[in-house]
């Protein structure tokens, strides 16, 4: 290609091998070496040689363009070079990039199928080069557009100008410079061109770190070694079981569960101001575990993080990156852990972000059939493609390195598994034995779950999954997908519609609430009240009950506690344990005035008291999984809609619990118990201090010698209206 040529394609931006014509080469047409620079605008250019401090000569400018160059005749050897750019009204020093190929391709030779490799040599990493004996801070850019004719960065620092750094595309279809003195805090894009030549919209970095708000959506360089941890004691405590410790998850979307008032308006808190807020408030109610909803970000507030963009940026709503980091530290410090939802399922089309980045289907299936999800309008990860499903595992690998996440939730499990998920006949692709199963994303999802086992230990893997498919959460190398826990979304489903009932027809439905048993030990459960259940004209989880003011109150607490005696883990929604009248709006902060009120206040009580007492006594968690660790006393009482259970930890000890879901008192009920003696109640859930009727459950409870439901001997107590009992020995 002539110089004119060159200043031509350059000037399009149309440049694919940049490092083929700029920079320091030798001279094709005679003898020494040759530098040729790109500068749009400029007027003068000048070589400055970088060890010497000396300048060689102006450039020379080609027909008027951009196009700088200067032959060096008696030069054989490459040296370090700046250049000193002078323009109309200002001038400035700059290190040209082009005399850095080796460092700029140094991402792609490392790149190997590590998939946290993703994240280490993609995006724009900080690096420094070495120039002459100085070594300069620089950024390194990597991007995958394999299909895209051209790339150029474009920022803050070239005017966004696609003109000025045009990108090398590599074999492997990665696209790379590296820009000297460019360092953290800086705002960048990338301007791509079809395979056609036609331009694309500005595309924020895949792999970018950071991210900068409407309207702009640019990626921001970031410096992750910059903050300094303070939670080794927490990641180096031993290997946590949690299948035998208790997790009391407290879910929380970030943007509203609480909100101040700047200028008028009411704004989210940010991560620094949750520290203080949120972390002593979930500490004080006793929850072993704070969920997120996805933090990666996100476009639109409205779609709560379930539409990501930037899968390894933290939402800068909120804050930087930095100071999400300090809020996952001082939840650690605290002894709490951090799970975030996680969504490799699908992604939006906005303009800015994943779909159709270099003009064709680089991260989404290119058939509709398989690509498109009709219920969220979004489009679905090709989880076949190799570079797709490392690009994947390797955000769920970054979570829990960069940030010390403790578990990923993963989202809408259901809908990578089956290839006719909320799609009709004619409107899917069967696989390659004629079936619904997506083997492409069962083999992702297996794959995902072993390398976050194998890499972090104590790490989690929870599976949203609606339906039956089998061993979600059993190790992969006995044929599961191998996930830690399964949501359980029929026990959630069954008993909500248990007690939504008015109470004179629960008998009718006996079964909604005992049914979950029956597959309790097919999987590690967790017991989900979650966002889903308390938005879009579901209500709130207290108008759920049925009954006056009083009984719906006390319907909630006796569902509560009876949850918390149930076998799973545990999860609830922000505001439920304040008996949230409305139902969620992400707009607006939890009703925090409510507890103000006694009724709100007592539920506030019961909920804390019951994450307490779920952690402090292992009958309540420790054999969740295993049969050993619950019986039923009666579950056929379907006329009185009593039930009545043990729960027993590995030495046997046992707490009896016994829930009367109707307004009814049932005095002088007998129960049967393993051991004689005297007994106590350890949770009422009818009690005043909860806002309840303090209806009395007797003077003592002590055995009699009377066999009773399988037992050698049984007591008798007063079961209050609407209520749940937790009875231990005493």
């Amino acid at each position: 290609m002539n110089p004119s040529e060159l200043a031509s394609t350059l000037s399009n931006a149309n440049v694919t091998n940049p490092f083929s014509y700029l920079g320091l080469s030798e001279n094709t047409q005679g003898k020494g070496l040759i530098v040729r620079a790109w500068f749009p605008s400029a007027t003068n250019v000048e070589l400055i040689e970088f060890s010497k401090d000396r300048s060689l000569g102006q450039l020379t400018q080609v027909e008027q363009s951009g196009l700088f160059e200067l032959v060096l005749p008696r030069r054989k050897n490459h040296f370090n070079y700046r250049f000193n750019v002078s323009y109309a009204d200002s001038s400035n020093v700059v290190i040209d990039p082009y005399q850095f190929k080796q460092d700029a391709f140094y991402a792609v030779h490392y790149l190997s199928h590590q998939p946290e490799n993703i994240y280490q040599q993609l995006g724009a990493q900080l690096t420094q080069l070495t120039v002459g004996k100085k070594v300069l801070n620089a950024t390194r850019f990597a991007v995958f557009a394999p299909n895209a004719s051209t790339c150029s960065l474009i920022g803050d620092f070239n005017h966004w100008d696609g003109r000025q750094l045009p990108m090398e595309k590599t074999q492997c279809g990665h696209f790379v410079i590296v820009v000297p003195e460019l360092e953290a805090g800086v705002k960048y894009k990338f301007e791509l061109k079809d395979q056609h030549g036609h331009n694309l919209p500005h595309k924020s970095d895949p792999v970018g770190f950071y991210q900068d708000q409407y309207p702009s959506f640019a990626s921001i360089v970031y410096d992750h070694n910059e903050y300094q941890w303070q939670d080794e004691k927490w990641l180096t405590r031993k290997e946590q079981d949690y299948v035998h410790k208790p997790m009391a998850i407290y879910e929380v979307h970030l943007g509203s569960w609480r909100m101040k008032e700047v200028d008028g308006e009411f704004v989210p808190l940010s991560y620094l101001e949750m520290i203080d807020q949120l972390i002593p408030y979930v500490k004080e109610m006793g929850y072993t575990h704070i969920e997120v909803l996805p933090v990666s970000e996100h476009p639109f507030t409205g779609s709560w993080g379930y539409q990501p963009t930037a899968m390894f940026a933290p939402t800068s709503r909120f804050g930087d990156p930095d100071q999400f980091k300090a809020f996952v530290d001082a939840c650690h410090q605290s002894d709490i852990g951090i799970i975030i939802d996680w969504v490799p399922a699908h992604f939006p089309e906005d303009p800015h972000g994943l779909a159709r980045f270099d003009g064709t289907h680089v991260y989404e299936y290119d058939d509709p059939r398989k690509g498109w999800h009709p219920d969220w309008n979004s489009c679905i990860y090709d989880f076949g493609k190799d570079t797709v499903r490392q690009f994947l595992v390797s955000t769920a690998l970054y979570w829990l390195d960069k940030f010390h996440i403790d578990a990923l939730r993963v989202d809408a499990v259901a809908s990578m598994l089956y290839l006719d998920y909320s799609r009709e006949d004619g409107e899917w692709i069967p696989n390659v034995d004629g079936g619904n199963h997506n083997y492409e994303a069962i083999s992702l999802l297996r794959w995902m779950n072993d390398e976050v086992h194998s890499k972090h230990p104590n790490a989690l893997t929870i599976a949203e999954e609606s339906t039956s498919f089998p061993k979600v959460s059993h190790p992969t190398q006995y044929g599961g997908l191998g996930f830690d826990f399964k949501w359980n979304m029929g026990w959630m489903h069954d008993s909500l519609t248990y007690v939504s009932k008015d109470p004179a027809y629960r008998n009718y439905h006996h079964n909604d609430i005992t049914f979950a048993m029956v597959y309790n030990y097919d999987e590690h459960f967790v017991l989900p009240i979650s966002h889903d259940e308390v938005v879009h004209g579901k209500g709130s989880l207290l108008r759920k009950m049925p009954g006056d003011e009083w009984q719906q109150a006390a319907n909630q607490r006796c569902y509560a506690a009876f949850m918390y005696a149930h076998p799973g883990k545990k999860l609830n929604f922000m505001g439920n344990e304040i008996a949230q009248v409305k139902e969620w709006d992400h707009n607006s902060s939890i009703n925090w005035h409510l507890l103000a009120n006694e009724k709100h206040q007592g539920m506030q009580n019961v909920y804390k008291d019951l994450n307490h007492l779920y952690c402090e006594h292992a009958p309540l968690h420790q054999l969740d999984h295993e049969h050993a660790g619950f019986e039923w006393l009666d579950h056929q009482d379907a006329e009185q809609s009593v039930l009545a259970f043990a729960r027993k930890d590995k030495d046997g000890n046992e707490i009896i619990v016994i829930s009367n879901f109707t307004p009814i008192p049932r005095d002088y009920y007998r129960v049967g118990v393993t051991n004689p003696g005297r007994y106590k109640v350890l949770l009422n859930s009818d009690s005043e201090y909860y806002w309840g009727s303090n209806y009395s459950t007797g003077l003592e409870l002590v055995t009699e010698c009377m066999g009773w439901q399988g037992k050698e001997h049984s007591l008798l107590i007063n079961l209050p209206p609407l209520s749940t009992l937790y009875i231990t020995l005493t």
